[in-house]
């Protein structure tokens, strides 16, 4: 696509809605929408695979493609994604495809986090296909393979979108039927300088490229790797994922949003007594839901004493005993537009901690503090070197309450192998549409404004003699989900309580 017409198009196609009922930055706010049966209706009237404004005026603003998120910011994606390529080259997307559960039981539809960011499509059974077209920003193609509109099949499995919407809502170049993705992808590829795409190509599956149709049910990930075979393809996420690491003002606003709802039911959570580790989950869940958020981000960790200190211990099925006096490890946050957030907070189910639970939650509480004063991008730190920092700051405030690092070597362990098993896991990770953001992008990249990550700072103490008896079998792990700015980060978790006496007032 020349410049010229790039420009052309960024003014036809993105622009404000022009009227109250225009469904998409398209200009058919004056005409009926046709389905792809060529009925006319108008768009409130139709169903999609997802909601649209003209639909859930409660859910999505007049532009939003998905909650927060307008179609001027997936194009604006896709223009930097193809500006990031070759010349000439092309980067191919499958959706993500129905996992069940056993049987005919699926899960609930999960879109592939990259498609995603890209499209705001969540369906199944679509291929997006993005070509860069020219050197300028905004001179790329979009096409977007998806089914179309089926009455017979949507009377059993529910709507979906179908090809003029893929172009009308989602803002695709042109829209074309999956069925017949090995015939009409290969001639979008064939002059292409490379294919970038995370699609395995060792899939056995093969056909001649000219066959006419698939099976509904094959994933687009299944019939790409025959076509794919006879390009030079690259990786697509080493470019994708450092475009995504950098969150825009309203992907912070949506994880803001989903911090604060998550944070106060947290705190509520502590105002209350529980006997089980299920009640407390269900009661999160709710709370979660019944605010606006779509429900958890990732399955919570509540761990009642002991098993505070099994990291991702997701059962969840103990009972809780306060007469024991015991502490409760809560690792839950919920999600807004498919963004998530991460909390985790540790109180005493009592409502009031004892000597060693307040001694050993403060010194977490310090070092969780001071790291997450250093995300900041003037500190030019990465999260590996907060790690590092916190692992200092851990072991200085641990020798203050009593634990000698000193001493490990008559163990025969140094302090790093003491520190290893305090604290074994790393102190943030990425956050952003996955809870574990962007796979594979470093920890050891520093810090910019933008950056979403975690400080998770915890002490996991063990039943054995290298460590002060009363001590032995209490966890403590606190963790917010944070923003980094240029001169000093933004907690977006605030309204779950960490401060000692602030816990213990809530009983």
């Amino acid at each position: 696509m020349s410049t010229t017409r790039a420009a052309l198009r960024q003014l036809h196609r993105l622009r404000p809605f022009p009227a109250r009922h225009s469904l998409s930055w398209r200009r058919i706010s004056n005409r009926s929408y046709a389905t792809d049966a060529e009925s006319s209706a108008s768009a409130a009237e139709l169903d999609f695979g997802q909601p649209v404004h003209e639909t859930h005026p409660h859910i999505l603003k007049p532009g939003e493609i998905t909650p927060g998120i307008t179609a001027q910011e997936y194009a604006d994606r896709r223009a930097r994604l193809a500006f990031s390529l070759p010349d000439g080259a092309v980067a191919v997307l499958p959706s993500a495809t129905v996992q069940y559960r056993s049987g005919a039981v699926f899960w609930p539809f999960r879109q592939e986090s990259n498609f995603l960011y890209l499209t705001g499509f969540s369906e199944p059974q679509s291929l997006a296909v993005i070509r860069k077209t020219g050197p300028t920003l905004g001179d790329y193609t979009f096409h977007l393979f998806c089914r179309p509109k089926d009455p017979y099949a949507e009377q059993w499995s529910g709507p979906w979108s179908g090809l003029r919407a893929a172009e009308d809502v989602f803002n695709a170049d042109e829209a074309l039927d999956i069925h017949d993705l090995p015939s009409l992808l290969p001639p979008l590829l064939r002059s292409a300088s490379r294919i970038y795409t995370d699609v395995s190509l060792s899939s056995p599956l093969s056909f001649p490229p000219t066959t006419p149709s698939v099976s509904s049910t094959t994933p687009p990930s299944a019939l790409l790797p025959p076509i794919l075979r006879n390009h030079p393809t690259s990786p697509l996420s080493p470019i994708l994922h450092p475009l995504r690491a950098i969150k825009s003002p309203s992907e912070i606003s949506n994880m803001r949003h989903a911090g604060r709802i998550s944070g106060r039911a947290l705190t509520q959570a502590m105002r209350r007594p529980w006997s089980s580790e299920h009640d407390l989950q269900s009661y999160l869940y709710h709370a979660f839901s019944q605010s606006g958020l779509s429900g958890p981000a990732y399955v919570p960790v509540v761990a009642g004493g002991r098993r505070g200190r099994l990291i991702h211990y997701t059962h969840n099925t103990a009972l809780l005993h306060p007469e024991r006096a015991e502490t409760v490890l809560v690792d839950a946050g919920g999600e807004y537009g498919w963004y998530a957030t991460d909390i985790t907070r540790t109180w005493p189910l009592t409502g009031k901690f004892s000597a060693a639970q307040r001694d050993l939650y403060g010194a977490v509480l310090v070092a969780q503090r001071e790291c997450v004063k250093l995300c900041r991008a003037d500190a030019g730190l990465s999260l590996d070197e907060v790690h590092r920092a916190a692992e200092r700051l851990l072991q200085r405030e641990l020798e203050r309450i009593g634990f000698s690092f000193g001493s490990a070597r008559s163990f025969g362990l140094g302090g790093d192998d003491v520190m290893s098993t305090l604290f074994p896991h790393h102190v943030g990770h990425y956050v952003g549409l996955d809870v574990h953001d962007v796979p594979g992008y470093p920890r050891s990249v520093p810090l910019r404004a933008g950056h979403v990550v975690t400080i998770e700072p915890g002490v996991y103490v063990p039943d054995d003699e290298r460590f002060p008896r009363h001590f032995r079998g209490l966890a403590v792990r606190i963790e917010d989900t944070v923003c980094v700015d240029d001169e000093g980060p933004r907690v977006l978790t605030p309204e779950a309580v960490k401060e000692i006496e602030d816990i213990e007032a809530l009983r």
